[in-house]
């Protein structure tokens, strides 16, 4: 059984601590563990990567990529997808389907900076207008296939998906 006031740590669990400044003979007297001279040696020095004089490693590595800081947030649903909301009676496919039809139907959550149509498989739907800000080359090959049209009143290329 055991009892509280008997619990120990194993020996050997806990150094005791080094007094560091109290002599040559202690091994840790004069510079106190510090080495010798310098920055190093004063206190609130903080030399965060720097590695001697050597080029540090987060500047040897190579640089990838680019940020574009006011790239396009598109909404991208594929056609499959607005076929399931179309056969599920979710999607009212008599106007014109637009941002807001799709958020009606939850297929989607916002416009953003506009919907793109991806895809080009899985769509059947007879005579739908798509009225979105872009929809790829196969995606529209794919409605056009199906009697559908696309209409991209600023049809312009993203240039990068965020």
């Amino acid at each position: 059984m055991v009892r509280l006031n008997e619990l120990r740590d194993n020996p050997g669990a806990n150094k005791p601590r080094m007094r560091i400044g109290r002599g040559i003979g202690s091994g840790k007297g004069k510079t106190g563990g510090r080495g010798g001279k310098g920055q190093t040696a004063r206190s609130g020095v903080a030399i965060n990567g720097f590695e001697g004089g050597q080029m540090p490693l987060h500047m040897r590595m190579p640089k990838r990529g680019f940020n574009v800081p006011n790239a396009k947030k598109w909404v991208q649903i594929r056609l499959d997808r607005i076929q399931s909301y179309i056969d599920s009676g979710k999607l009212d496919i008599t106007g014109v389907v637009d941002a807001a039809a799709l958020i009606k139907a939850g297929a989607v959550r916002k416009e953003r900076d506009g919907i793109r149509l991806i895809g080009s498989y899985g769509f059947t739907a007879k005579k739908v207008t798509f009225r979105v800000a872009y929809a790829t080359k196969g995606a529209i090959a794919a409605i056009e296939a199906a009697g559908g049209k696309v209409d991209m009143p600023k049809a312009e290329e993203p240039k990068a998906d965020a």
